[in-house]
């Protein structure tokens, strides 16, 4: 369980989730390497969703520090369109 404390390179992961997708896409693996690329895939999701999560309570935490809370939940999707309507 001493990954999660690893700092997560989010590009980097990405780039790789988005490498995995074009593999199994192009149904030239294995069931056996798709399985594992699909393993894979899940880990990588995993590990970007955590690195959002962190960078936005950063925000939030910074925000608060600076007396800019406002007070609003941030919601997947918002945009700052919505924010500032």
């Amino acid at each position: 369980m001493a990954e999660q404390n690893t700092p997560v390179d989010f590009e980097a992961s990405l780039a790789e989730l988005e490498s995995l997708v074009e593999q199994l896409e192009s149904s030239e693996l294995s069931l056996e390497q798709s399985l594992s690329a699909f393993e894979k895939g899940i880990k990588l999701t995993r590990q970007c969703q955590q690195a959002l999560t962190n960078a936005e309570q950063k925000v939030q935490v910074l925000m608060e520090e600076n007396g800019q809370s406002q007070g609003y939940a941030f919601q997947p999707g918002d945009s700052a369109e919505d924010q500032n309507a």
